[in-house]
């Protein structure tokens, strides 16, 4: 069988996808104190609709969205309201956050939930549900999803491509939820199917999770979903969303231009799973499965976790560490965010938590450029990093959005493969920062 994959660049780093999960304990311990932050999405920050001494009940609504680009928060927990304050987020931006303590009883944690049925709801009526519920993208952009299923008038969907590459060293959460939720995942497809009409909807995910996909096309049949498993090749990163239009559809999306551009919508396979729970057992989002991994944990391991719980409980769940970590990493160790405060909450858009040792992280000392190309090789966009880092650093912005800076995906392909340890993604994030504030003050 021939694997598909995107034609230029990419690495191939050691999957390290060691994490074990129990179907029967699968759910993390409940946090006695939750810190939710306002801010847990692209777009502005939810309105705090809460205030100090306020009793809530589980999954009640904290965090008003304010605008179309902008998403609602829920609390994971009863409780009370015990503080508001600014908290850091795991990229290192500061948000408001609503802290609960729990108090009371949870109303629907443990007991059966009904099934509501969906089928005769129209399509505005289905975005609205999933708008109220607070879903946004998993995969780690975290963009409302409601924005993305409103499809302009008279545009047409030829393809739904759903994301389960999960091509990030480590991280396993999306193949345990499709190995445990695949029916689950198919009536959310399903929904997707009526919102969107698309003519063609397709599963993409590399080949190490042949087992999720041969389950998933068997739930297809079953359920009787026209819809296909793509199998891809094991290469980073087979996951961003360019390459898997590219090696999906084989289409390009222009420099600039969104997937809908050649006729695309993608989804993370975590987010159909929320929709799901939205739609079907009218269930905000209030947790997600996280990887809890690295050399440093005890026992690696894949949990469903509560929003607002904190990186250093998700430890101790795992048996705590076995040696002080070098780095500790909210996502996968390409394109996760190095924290240095183990209570850093989790939030909507955290997949995984990793504390690697010295070993693993192998730091070395950065030299100056030895212009080996090995960047350009990497480099899954067609691009120059170290020109692009030379223009960056003599801040020469306008020649480096000619030379394509806002193409970056941040993969850190390049940063991988450079002997001279050159800090190349943070060099383009600081880059891009600098233009959009740039753009913002004129």
């Amino acid at each position: 069988m021939k694997l598909k994959s995107f034609p230029k660049g990419g690495i191939h780093p050691p999957h390290r996808k060691n994490s074990m999960y129990s179907k029967d304990d699968l759910n993390a311990t409940i946090p006695s104190i939750a810190i939710i932050p306002l801010s847990q999405h692209i777009g502005a920050p939810a309105k705090c609709v809460v205030k100090v001494g306020d009793i809530v009940k589980e999954e009640d609504l904290i965090g008003e969205s304010v605008g179309f680009v902008s998403a609602n928060i829920h609390t994971p927990i009863p409780g009370e309201v015990i503080e508001i304050k600014d908290v850091y987020l795991p990229s290192g931006r500061v948000s408001p956050a609503v802290v609960i303590e729990t108090k009371g009883e949870f109303t629907r944690l443990g007991k059966p939930l009904e099934v509501s049925s969906w089928e005769g709801l129209d399509k505005s009526e289905l975005v609205d549900i999933i708008k109220r519920q607070g879903i946004v993208g998993l995969g780690g952009a975290t963009f409302p999803t409601h924005v993305k299923l409103t499809l302009p008038e008279g545009v047409e969907l030829e393809h739904l491509i759903i994301n389960a590459a999960e091509c990030e060293p480590y991280l396993s959460s999306d193949h345990v939820l499709m190995l445990e939720y695949s029916k689950e995942i198919t009536t959310g497809l399903k929904i997707l199917k009526k919102i969107l009409d698309p003519k063609n909807i397709y599963v993409g995910m590399e080949v190490n999770k042949k087992d999720a996909g041969e389950l998933l096309t068997n739930t297809f049949k079953e359920e009787s979903l026209d819809a296909s498993v793509v199998l891809l090749k094991n290469k980073y990163p087979q996951g961003a969303e360019k390459n898997l239009v590219r090696a999906i559809i084989g289409k390009e999306i222009p420099s600039g231009k969104l997937p809908l551009s050649v006729g695309v919508i993608n989804l993370n396979v975590s987010t159909v799973y929320a929709i799901y729970e939205a739609v079907c057992l009218n269930r905000p989002l209030v947790e997600r499965f996280v990887t809890i991994a690295g050399g440093a944990v005890k026992k690696p391991g894949v949990y469903r976790v509560r929003v607002g719980s904190t990186a250093k409980s998700l430890i101790e769940e795992c048996g705590g560490l076995i040696e002080e970590p070098s780095k500790v990493i909210f996502g996968g160790p390409m394109m996760g965010f190095t924290v240095f405060d183990l209570d850093v909450p989790i939030t909507k858009g955290t997949s995984g938590i990793l504390a690697l040792t010295k070993k693993e992280v192998n730091a070395a000392k950065t030299t100056n450029c030895l212009k080996c190309g090995r960047c350009v090789d990497g480099c899954p966009m067609g691009l120059l990093p170290s020109k692009l880092y030379k223009l960056i650093d003599h801040n020469k912005y306008d020649e480096a959005l000619d030379e394509g800076l806002n193409d970056c995906v941040e993969c850190g392909s390049c940063a991988y493969n450079c002997p001279a340890h050159l800090f190349l993604v943070q060099q383009f994030r600081s880059g891009k920062s600098i233009v959009r504030r740039s753009k913002g003050a004129k």
